[in-house]
């Protein structure tokens, strides 16, 4: 047997909080949930790790902001570690972080390093709707918070259209077209998915909604499963009130030998892929799929041999059913296939850029379980913009130290086609590219908006008034897709409307 490199990184320990407290008083800030979860991290790996942190990454967090939240964690731990970085936004943030830490560890410049972020929502806003003071560590509302309205196109913020929920939707209404589905097939899918996801999250224990739900139950519109964007429901949509942290440590094979920490706790850091889509969707030249996605879901099956069966466990980032559902066609996966460790944004909770940080979590705990066997984790930041897939193992990377490169961005960019020509003022025929309908609390459409395509083959973005019940009814026709159809734009109050033709 060949012996293994002791710059070899390894995850040694993994911890999480799920802090179901009702009454604000009772609660916990982000930062003690971030110091617990790496206490449960310390413990979980049994050594003494957290006095020797040289690394720390927090995740960026939005529900109570620091003014420098790595030197309060810091002075909470009782020592600063040279190198600490707050992160920005993005889902995918915690994959690689866990990647470059890994990297790290491998060059020699870090010997123990601390991945952690926390959430505290669901206490933050119980304590505003109360008027309750919770008397924590006072929070900095100068900090700058990262929205949609400053990483989209000013017409798409007009819209509506500048957050996840009024994004993803535009992908899934695109790629089932494409894909040959009708939107009922597509919707089945999509069900069929979520109620295997909640499944998952029935059975963790760190899951927010420990509840199983039927593909039924997270189709069917009801009054506590309100249609949000079409086609998407309540249970398809990322739950972020929740009060949650998790923290991973990693270290090298030879510092694990040194303190003593079982193998069977090791969990390797193979390799993996990035890369990023343009950040303002509307110069984007489809939405039927993610070159960027694409290419990193082929670079790690690459990485483990070409076939995803290699994969025992996934964890395929799951804000909403479309991200999955992409992924797992390039990967080859089944429809059927389990792709979750944690249970999903919607059931197991979103901590927003935190999720896969608890998922990194559920999966070093099932590959302990799984001599021999490798894992897939991958995350999605902003809005199919930045994507990340890390490979893990139970045993040893067959290839050594994970290389330093790990970008597939030349590769990604080199596979988009010609991106049209965005226009804001038109009038006459326009064939629909993609759409979705924003829906208000109490069920009835507030408007439609779709993206179309000129004769000339420019694009525009326009809106659909939700008393347009001819068009209302086409788009949301469920045996047939409207993508492709011809409609017609006028000129707006301060928009563009489109109607059938």
């Amino acid at each position: 047997m060949t012996a293994i490199d002791d710059r070899t990184p390894i995850i040694v320990g993994v911890g999480e909080i799920t802090h179901r407290n009702k009454e604000p008083e009772g609660g916990l800030e982000p930062i003690e949930l971030m110091l617990r979860a790496l206490r449960a991290a310390e413990e979980d790996a049994g050594a003494a790790l957290l006095a020797d942190i040289d690394s720390l990454d927090i995740v960026c967090e939005y529900s109570w902001p620091y003014t420098d939240a790595t030197a309060l964690l810091g002075e909470r731990l009782g020592h600063l570690p040279a190198r600490r970085v707050y992160g920005e936004a993005g889902g995918e943030s915690p994959v690689r972080f866990i990647h470059e830490a890994a990297l790290r560890i491998a060059r020699g410049e870090s010997r123990v390093a601390a991945i952690t972020g926390a959430e505290s929502r669901y206490t933050v806003d119980a304590a505003a709707k109360r008027g309750i003071d919770l008397g924590w560590t006072p929070r900095d509302d100068t900090v700058k918070l990262v929205r949609g309205t400053d990483l989209c196109h000013p017409v798409a913020v007009k819209h509506g259209a500048a957050m996840p929920i009024t994004i993803y939707p535009l992908y899934e209404n695109a790629a089932l077209a494409h894909w040959g589905q009708t939107p009922r097939e597509a919707q089945q899918e999509s069900a069929a998915l979520w109620s295997r996801y909640s499944q998952v999250a029935a059975a963790n224990p760190h899951a927010w909604l420990r509840q199983g739900f039927s593909a039924e139950a997270v189709a069917e519109p009801s009054a506590a499963n309100r249609l949000i964007a079409w086609p998407y429901t309540k249970h398809m949509v990322a739950n972020p009130v929740v009060n949650m942290g998790a923290g991973v440590l990693l270290t090298s094979v030879g510092h694990a030998r040194a303190l003593g920490i079982a193998p069977e706790k090791w969990v390797y850091v193979w390799d993996g892929a990035a890369a990023r889509e343009p950040r303002d969707y509307l110069q984007r030249d489809q939405f039927h799929r993610s070159h960027a996605q694409d290419l990193v879901m082929e670079t790690v099956l690459a990485q483990v041999g070409g076939d995803a069966a290699a994969f025992e466990m996934l964890e395929l980032y799951s804000c909403f059913p479309i991200v999955p559902k992409m992924a797992r066609r390039t990967l080859g996966l089944a429809p059927e296939a389990q792709m979750t460790s944690t249970g999903g944004l919607s059931f197991f909770g979103a901590p927003l850029n935190d999720y896969m940080t608890h998922a990194a979590a559920g999966l070093v705990r099932a590959l302990r379980s799984a001599p021999g066997k490798t894992a897939l984790l991958y995350g999605q930041g902003e809005y199919v913009t930045k994507h990340h897939a890390l490979v893990l193992g139970s045993s040893p990377p067959p290839n050594g130290l994970p290389p330093a490169d790990y970008s597939v961005q030349a590769a990604a960019d080199a596979r988009r086609g010609p991106v049209p020509a965005f226009v804001e003022s038109y009038s006459g025929s326009a064939t629909l590219e993609t759409f979705t309908i924003l829906y208000g609390r109490d069920g009835l459409p507030t408007h439609g908006i779709v993206i179309a395509r000129t004769p000339a083959g420019e694009r525009l973005m326009a809106r659909v008034e939700p008393d347009d019940e001819a068009a209302l009814a086409v788009l949301t026709d469920l045996d047939r897709s409207p993508v492709g159809s011809t409609g017609h734009v006028t000129a707006g109050t301060d928009s563009l409307c489109w109607s059938l033709a």
